[in-house]
């Protein structure tokens, strides 16, 4: 079974066609569509077992990034995206997509309620950052998605992806929920709590990232490929995902 995975796009993100390419190459059945479509009609979530938000400049982050698209969706989409979770679907949110979903409140979620307890805001040194950086994932992490990878390199491409929390008890809990997924190592790009590059909700099936996977999805993408023989490809986050979206159908 191929499960439907609805890569949103328009208003500014730009990264819709390479995370449907991923998806489709995780054996997912992709369909990108505009996000103002799904506002119209949101029961076309009905048909799809995954939902991602993509990277991009959502509303050209006039408000900061991702704010206006997690506003929009809060106000327009939350009864049909508490169905869809309800239902077992997966939510992906890749940079300015994760950006949104911690903006929503769908991450971290720990309550529920959809309160805003964390957020990505600018770099610590204040510029753009366009690199690959080393990440590791979480082994205890509850998150679907990066089930049993190995720690590898990824791209990174933003100026606010600094992750930050209301305060230290939400570190705390976080950590020991297993709702951290992905760490920086060493120093990474933007200065962010606890080295923290990726979330998941308590149920591990809502789950975003400031790293691009979706732009390493072959070997020759890496800089370093002729360094390793080592999987260095975002595929294996996919992979996972669609078999979860298999697994709870």
């Amino acid at each position: 079974m191929q499960p439907k995975a609805i890569i949103l796009g328009g208003y500014g993100f730009n990264a819709d066609a390479e995370l449907a390419r991923a998806f489709g190459l995780a054996g997912a059945l992709p369909e990108r569509l505009h996000l103002a479509d799904l506002i119209a009609e949101p029961a076309r979530l009905d048909g799809a077992r995954i939902l991602a938000f993509p990277g991009g400049f959502a509303f050209g982050d006039h408000l900061g990034s991702g704010q206006v698209v997690a506003l929009l969706c809060r106000k327009t989409l939350r009864p049909a995206l508490e169905r869809f979770l309800a239902d077992g679907g997966l939510v992906m949110g890749v940079c300015n997509g994760f950006q949104a979903l911690v903006r929503m409140g769908i991450l971290p979620n720990r309550d529920g309620a959809w309160g805003r307890e964390a957020s990505l805001v600018e770099n610590e040194r204040g510029r753009f950052v366009d690199a690959w950086f080393p990440v590791s994932f979480e082994p205890k992490s509850r998150c679907l998605w990066t089930k049993g990878l190995e720690p590898r390199s990824l791209p990174v491409r933003h100026g606010e992806g600094r992750f930050v929390a209301r305060d230290e008890s939400v570190l705390d809990a976080l950590e020991a929920s297993g709702q951290v997924a992905v760490r920086y190592a060493g120093e990474g790009p933007n200065g962010s709590e606890r080295g923290i590059a990726g979330i998941c909700d308590p149920s591990g099936r809502v789950f975003g990232l400031m790293p691009h996977p979706e732009a390493s999805l072959e070997r020759d993408n890496h800089p370093y490929r002729r360094r390793s023989t080592a999987d260095e490809t975002g595929v294996g986050i996919f992979e996972n995902g669609v078999r979860a979206a298999r697994d709870a159908s």
